[in-house]
């Protein structure tokens, strides 16, 4: 899980405007620096399953928020895969 400072860091740098915490821009950047970390959890934990389950809902949701964000405005699901890294 990511602590308050690193999720807050990640928030700010998403942010579509000031006060905004929860738009599927913010929820993905940070459900895809949860995957991060949980990844490197796994590598070192192998045998972690009701981690490796964690993992595997947090990518369904992040996909979920992608195809939401495809759905409804093209160019800022073009700009979030871009900025996150996922293309």
């Amino acid at each position: 899980m990511l602590n308050t400072k690193k999720k807050q860091s990640v928030i700010k740098k998403n942010q579509l405007h000031e006060k905004d915490t929860g738009s599927s821009v913010v929820q993905v950047a940070i459900l895809s620096s949860q995957i991060d970390e949980l990844t490197k959890h796994l590598k070192k934990h192998k045998k972690d399953n009701n981690s490796r389950r964690g993992l595997i809902k947090m990518v369904a949701d992040r996909r979920n928020h992608l195809k939401y964000l495809e759905r409804k405005d093209k160019n800022q699901y073009n700009a979030v895969v871009k900025k996150i890294g996922l293309a």
